[in-house]
């Protein structure tokens, strides 16, 4: 009888604590809040038109963005497009940024089981023996099995703050990713506007030796005639020479750009020489080009938001420090079974039990709780720094290279010019100096005038090129389009 009284009373004190533990929860939870500061998106004042002006097609203002997408499809060239897509696969840097990504997605998983109690298993089989000095020197055993689970509450939003913080991290990831495959694809088009360059610019050197050895040859027959000096011939054998003598590095400079593109694809380097062999005209860009507002670019630029995602991320990270300020609160308890026999650890009289809420307070840590706060709270004034800095250098490298692409689309025009007038002018001299109107030094200067007129021009073409793909770079274009979101 008495033990049946017991277990009642057992019972009522066990519904009357659960009622209690279920009103307190309530009541804990519907009072949560979040220390800390609140994210607030910094409001950077920036200018409606690039300082720059560039002649753009009234009508593309409305294709711009689908023309950032896809950039390199502007260029008409099918091979570019076609490393693009095998490095958007195979790119080591863009596989790793990815796998940064995955980090960041798992981080924050972390972070969210913060919300959840642990339910822990135990288990254990102890023997053990009194001395007969204090004791009878038996030996006994005990036997214990049970489930243990304890919940800290989130009162003052220390968790939810952390979530918060890895959010933005994996949003940070995500335009880092992307910000590396922008880079890529400018990579890419870049050096292979550079194999075109250097394989025009040998085209040149080439043309000019051919040139240079009839002149030569021709500076040696008149010598044998008498017609001139062994002067002429040398001058002419010094002047093909020095010609001959740029070959080797601008063979230099093509190999290494086709290497560069290999292992940009992620493939050992010569894997590509088969298909950059033959000689291809410098691909030029449309003059349609898709230049979008400032602003635009701002929230297009996976730099610039990478930036914006890390302030955000540490915003929370104060609050988190913050939260450490005030109580916790943890529900734990245990449920289990001990006996000293296994045959009696499933009785009922084995059982034993424990639950109930704890609270932590902070009373005295050595200012290090406040220090942390202020930690974080500098980190955050630095982020921010560097999300305004972002957004200048973005800004900045804008300007630069809409600056770089309409100067060198003039240059390359008045280039076109001098070559043509250079050409003519060599081969006048030459006319004159068979003529013998002429001494040989006006056939010297000529040819090299046009070698240095033909080369910087082929150069020029590329720079057009190029300055228009760093353009699109500078603008965040292409990643919309390339990216696989993972």
């Amino acid at each position: 009888m008495g033990e049946s009284m017991k277990s009642a009373h057992r019972t009522t004190y066990i519904r009357s604590a659960s009622s209690l533990l279920v009103a307190l929860l309530i009541t804990i939870i519907s009072g949560c809040v979040s220390v800390g500061p609140d994210y607030v998106r910094p409001d950077i004042t920036i200018y409606k038109d690039w300082h720059t002006k560039i002649k753009i097609d009234p009508s593309s203002k409305e294709t711009n963005a689908q023309l950032l997408a896809v950039w390199w499809g502007e260029l008409g060239d099918p091979k570019l497009t076609g490393f693009i897509e095998h490095a958007v696969k195979g790119n080591l840097d863009l596989k790793k940024a990815q796998a940064r990504v995955r980090e960041a997605r798992a981080r924050r998983g972390v972070a969210k089981a913060g919300y959840f109690p642990t339910l822990n298993a135990t288990g254990s089989a102890n023997q053990g023996r009194s001395i007969e000095d204090t004791g009878s020197g038996a030996t006994s055993d005990l036997y214990s099995v049970g489930f243990d689970a304890s919940w800290e509450l989130d009162i003052f939003g220390g968790v939810r703050r952390s979530v918060e913080a890895t959010q933005a991290n994996l949003e940070a990831s995500e335009e880092d990713r992307r910000d590396v495959l922008v880079s890529l694809l400018a990579e890419v088009a870049i050096n292979y506007i550079d194999v075109r360059t250097y394989q025009a610019r040998l085209a040149a050197a080439e043309a000019n030796l051919k040139s240079q050895e009839e002149t030569h040859q021709l500076t040696v027959w008149r010598n044998q005639a008498g017609l001139s000096d062994e002067l002429a011939v040398q001058q002419a054998r010094l002047n093909l020479e020095n010609t001959r003598s740029k070959v080797p590095a601008l063979r230099t400079g093509l190999e290494e750009a086709m290497n560069r593109i290999a292992v940009l694809l992620g493939e050992q380097p010569g894997n590509v020489h088969a298909e950059l062999t033959n000689r291809e005209a410098i691909p030029l860009g449309s003059l349609n080009v898709a230049v979008v507002v400032p602003a635009d670019v701002m929230r297009r630029r996976p730099d610039v938001r990478k930036a914006e995602r890390n302030l955000a991320s540490q915003t929370a990270k104060v609050g988190v420090a913050t939260a450490d300020l005030y109580p916790k609160f943890k529900m734990s308890g245990t449920i289990g079974l001990d006996a000293l026999s296994i045959g009696n650890l499933f009785l009922s009289g084995s059982r034993n039990y424990s639950f109930g809420p704890s609270i932590t307070i902070p009373l005295f840590a050595g200012g290090s709780i406040r220090k942390n706060i202020d930690v974080q709270s500098a980190l955050q004034e630095q982020y921010l720094i560097a999300y305004e800095t972002a957004v200048l250098n973005a800004l900045e490298e804008v300007e630069n290279a809409l600056v770089a692409y309409t100067e060198e689309q003039s240059r390359r025009q008045w280039l076109i010019d001098a070559a043509t007038a250079a050409k003519l002018a060599a081969q006048l001299a030459k006319i004159k100096y068979e003529s013998g109107i002429t001494d040989f030094t006006s056939v010297l200067d000529a040819d090299r005038s046009l070698l240095s007129a033909e080369d910087d021009l082929a150069q020029s073409e590329g720079k057009v090129t190029a300055n228009l793909i760093r353009l699109y770079k500078a603008l965040g274009g292409g990643w919309t389009s390339a990216a696989k979101e993972n």
